[in-house]
């Protein structure tokens, strides 16, 4: 759709601007939109935040119209600027009509690490997955870029046999150019699959016939925690809300690298038009954390508002005896001591978001979970919480 050149702000507000040339119009505004797939999932539902709120034009799959419900109340006054289309990850027809009109397309393969672990099937069906909606990109003509979402596992897991220090003392610093080995022994089937689908996704527009190619760029971030938009919370978040909630009386000596969900949005908004993120793996992290750290945040927080939660870090042992009952834990027993750290200097200096303090983006994550109930109020917070508002009711 075109345009004649106008006040590129008040264009900018409705939708996405770009100069363009046109022999026979000169230069004129180009205006598209968004896709945005799986809009309901706790990365994507932010990402729509931020696109909306900038102005942009967001088309989003959904499945249900519960789930367009949600997508519909996270910015009402950009109601105009938003649209649903109902098509699953897994459906092969849907894609040419859902990409359609779209300069931009962002797509969350990490939405595979949510079910990847329940079938040894989902590496090959989710690289199927990936590749339908890159096809109907190439088919298209008209996307520009395509935003990737991976996850730091497919540069390196700590499931993974793959040594984390380099020779005796040096902690190894993993960057955009290290990869997970798939054939590595005891790498998780979420970690194998994610490596597996960005490596596809990279070969598959390497090999595009020149008239067909787009722009590819990833974001891979890692924990990713923060606060909810919609109620549909992430596996991820299950770190912060088994403290409160789960059976642990001791944390299992577990390591992770960890993204605030806002900084994750940001770097997509950014990555989508910036010229020199094309053909580039981005980690969009804050930094590494030991569980037990988790705990000791959540306690200074939230132990004087009536909440129990563990601090004491559990002995190999018992972790690998409940290994044998808890599934979960038959998958932590490889990460057990395992540290690694990865290089953020691309999110901060190419892409130029910081990343937000951690200690603020775990205690976000708990209030969120407690006030969209996943988290069950204490006696002491709920009765704080209306003494609260009967004050300010009163101030009104």
């Amino acid at each position: 759709m075109y345009f004649p050149v106008c006040d590129v702000e008040v264009i900018k507000r409705y939708a996405i601007c770009e100069w363009v040339k046109c022999e026979s119009k000169g230069n004129v505004l180009m205006i598209g939109t968004v896709l945005v797939t799986e809009g309901i999932g706790f990365i994507a539902s932010h990402v729509i935040t931020v696109l909306l709120e900038d102005g942009y034009r967001v088309r989003a799959t959904v499945t249900n119209s519960q789930e367009e419900s949600q997508l519909r109340s996270l910015c009402p006054e950009s109601h105009f600027n938003l649209e649903t289309v109902e098509v699953g990850l897994f459906q092969d027809h849907g894609w040419e009509s859902a990409v359609k009109g779209c300069r931009y397309v962002i797509h969350d393969a990490t939405n595979v690490l949510e079910f990847a672990s329940l079938n040894n099937d989902y590496p090959k069906l989710d690289v199927q997955c990936t590749k339908r909606i890159l096809q109907a990109c190439a088919d298209d003509g008209g996307v520009k870029r395509v935003v990737l979402t991976s996850s730091l596992s497919a540069i390196h897991d700590h499931s993974s046999t793959e040594p984390t220090f380099m020779g005796e003392e040096k902690k190894y610093l993993y960057n955009e150019a290290d990869w997970s080995h798939v054939d590595s022994p005891g790498l998780e089937i979420g970690a194998k699959t994610i490596t597996l689908v960005e490596r596809a996704a990279w070969d598959f527009v390497r090999e595009l016939p020149e008239k067909k190619k787009f722009e590819l760029a990833v974001i891979n971030p890692g924990l990713v925690l923060g606060p909810l938009v919609c109620d549909f919370p992430s596996r991820n978040i299950e770190i912060v809300q088994k403290l409160f909630e789960g059976p642990f009386q001791l944390i299992p000596k577990v390591h992770f690298c960890v993204s605030d969900v806002r900084d994750v949005a940001q770097a997509h908004l950014k990555v989508m038009t910036l010229p020199s993120a094309a053909t580039h793996r981005h980690i969009v992290c804050s930094e590494s954390i030991w569980w037990k750290d988790i705990g000791h945040i959540l306690v200074t927080e939230f132990k004087p508002k009536g909440y129990h939660i563990p601090t004491v870090v559990a002995p190999l042992f018992v972790t690998w005896l409940s290994s044998f009952f808890e599934r979960s834990d038959t998958m932590m027993i490889r990460r057990i001591g395992r540290e690694c750290s990865y290089d953020n200097k691309r999110m901060r200096e190419i892409i130029g978001v910081t990343p937000r303090d951690l200690s603020q983006t775990v205690l976000d994550t708990a209030y969120s979970l407690i006030e969209k109930g996943y988290i069950q109020k204490s006696k002491r917070h709920r009765r704080e919480t209306e003494e609260l508002f009967t004050i300010q009711k009163r101030q009104k």
